[in-house]
């Protein structure tokens, strides 16, 4: 039996490491920012972007609202008017700035919001330190909710900053990298799987988002995946062979959005002396025939898969596949900023990191699905519409944060964040 005052074994372990992943998380954003100026830090650069100092308060504000508000008897924030500027869409959590002018708000500083961030930050770690088994059992899985959300906001800081220096004619670089001669990849191949009831969803154990559940099966029928992601040379072929002019590959909507946008590559690239380039975190540089093609919408993705004789898998035929294999690939963590092209692999490579995968699966809720009540409960499930399911994670996406269940989804006009494709095929 523990002595009188001293808390159970299982409480301190598990303060003590859920306080260190705490930690490494939050210094995780501080190095993501660890070459930037306080002027990089404040633009916005369209209503899609937030500036670097916002992802930093605003995740700041996720842990004061939710949990120290919550569980600190008393607790009073040192400026209440953060809860209103750095509330994002959480309605029942108050009322909150418009996204489209989060680059107008020049204080706090940038200085003030690490300071925000250091005192939040204190108060957490004081509150786990303290911690009864019974409020740890209550509190952690806030905090481990929060952990996970600031990942999300690490990635996004990471496609935004890209997003404002790309705007930028001196082409500003966020992270050197040492140019590199690459490998072709291994030929694209397909992989065919037999009909098969799957079984999709996280199984509750560890963490997931609402939206991963509930597990269930569903009818997957027979088909075909690409063995490695699209690469910027196969889809040069698609521009040259003038897939932007041609009607016939495009859904009505896409073809609408490429004649009002006027696009005529994925995002960042451009043509120079008649040659291809495009934006990189580490700067302007020419165009990898051989890195996988990223920064293209759905529509875009569903096009070339037209071009191509093949179609965009379904969420579900991808997770089907995923489950078998190892998470591995080019994640944040390793600092590149950009998808690497694929290396030789006896079976599917790719699967993970590099880029977001779109798949031709609406964004829609797995059957028996219901969000939480309160403000977390809007986390995923209001937001189930008009979106498209991309899975697999990114080169700005965090190792310890994906999972072949994860589900993302944007609408299908984005391009901003590290989003590729993979070929499917139906099987006769």
């Amino acid at each position: 039996m523990p002595a009188i005052g001293e808390k159970p074994a299982r409480a301190i372990s598990g303060a003590e490491s859920l306080c260190a992943r705490f930690r490494d998380v939050r210094d995780f954003s501080k190095l993501l920012t660890r070459d930037l100026e306080a002027e990089d830090c404040v633009v916005q650069s369209m209503p899609d972007v937030s500036p670097t100092k916002w992802h930093l308060a605003h995740t700041t504000w996720f842990f004061e609202t939710f949990v120290l508000k919550k569980f600190v008897t008393g607790y009073v924030p040192a400026i209440p008017e953060y809860a209103f500027l750095f509330n994002s869409y959480y309605n029942a959590a108050g009322t909150m700035h418009r996204r489209d002018l989060r680059g107008l708000i020049s204080r706090p500083t940038v200085a003030e919001s690490f300071r925000y961030r250091e005192g939040v930050d204190r108060q957490i770690e004081d509150l786990l330190a303290s911690a009864s088994e019974e409020l740890l059992d209550e509190v952690a899985p806030i905090i481990t909710l929060g952990i996970h959300h600031e990942q999300q906001h690490q990635e996004l800081l990471v496609t935004d900053i890209k997003h404002v220096f790309a705007q930028n004619p001196l082409h500003p670089i966020f992270r050197k990298r040492a140019q590199e001669k690459s490998e072709p990849p291994p030929p694209a191949t397909f992989a065919d799987f037999e009909e098969t009831i799957a079984t999709i969803g996280h199984d509750g154990r560890d963490f997931s988002y609402d939206n991963e559940g509930p597990r269930h099966r569903a009818l997957v029928p027979k088909f075909s995946l690409g063995s490695r992601l699209v690469t910027c040379g196969e889809y040069l072929r698609f521009i040259e062979a003038g897939g932007y002019q041609r009607p016939e590959f495009w859904l009505s909507l896409g073809w609408m959005t490429v004649n009002e946008q006027r696009w005529e590559a994925p995002l960042y690239w451009e043509k120079r002396d008649g040659a291809w380039w495009h934006f990189t975190l580490s700067g302007f540089r020419p165009i990898d025939e051989n890195e996988p093609v990223t920064h293209v919408s759905y529509f875009e993705a569903d096009a070339f898969a037209n071009f191509s004789g093949a179609r965009l898998p379904t969420e579900f035929e991808w997770e089907r596949v995923a489950q078998g294999e190892t998470i591995e690939g080019t994640f944040v963590e390793s600092e590149r900023f950009h998808p690497a092209p694929a290396r030789e692999s006896a079976g599917l490579s790719q699967m993970f990191g590099d880029v977001w995968e779109w798949t031709r699966s609406s964004y829609s809720p797995y059957p028996g699905y219901r969000a939480a009540a309160g403000a977390l409960g809007e986390y995923n499930g209001k937001f189930m519409c008009n979106q498209y399911v991309l899975r697999g994670g990114s080169c700005a996406t965090s190792q310890l944060h994906i999972r072949a269940t994860y589900r993302n989804f944007f609408q299908p006009e984005k391009r901003w964040q590290f989003t590729g494709i993979r070929l499917a095929r139906d099987l006769e």
